[in-house]
């Protein structure tokens, strides 16, 4: 008699036990509608940003910054010395002697 009371709280025992170390499940929420279109235009966006991102990648490779440094460098140094010239001309005009 004696033997079969330990077993049996043993058994309750391992029993207790073996439910606490149960894995709990995980339930999946159900998403609702705003939280699909904050989702939707958040990967929209994200994309759209990426590519832009792309893109200036890709510009900064041509090296088209240099290009129109360049360009603008070769464009100011020809206007001044023509406005040079036609300032010449102008005093010239005027005070003639």
């Amino acid at each position: 008699m004696n033997h079969t009371l330990i077993i049996t709280a043993l058994v309750a025992l391992l029993a207790l036990n073996a439910e606490s170390f149960r894995v709990v499940r995980q339930v999946e929420e159900e998403q609702g509608t705003l939280t699909k279109l904050t989702g939707g235009f958040k990967s929209y966006y994200d994309s759209a940003v990426n590519t832009a991102s792309g893109y200036l990648e890709s510009i900064k490779g041509l090296k088209l910054e240099e290009k129109a440094k360049n360009i603008y460098s070769d464009t100011t140094t020809v206007v001044s010395t023509y406005a040079g010239i036609l300032q010449d001309q102008i005093y010239h005009l005027f005070y003639s002697q």
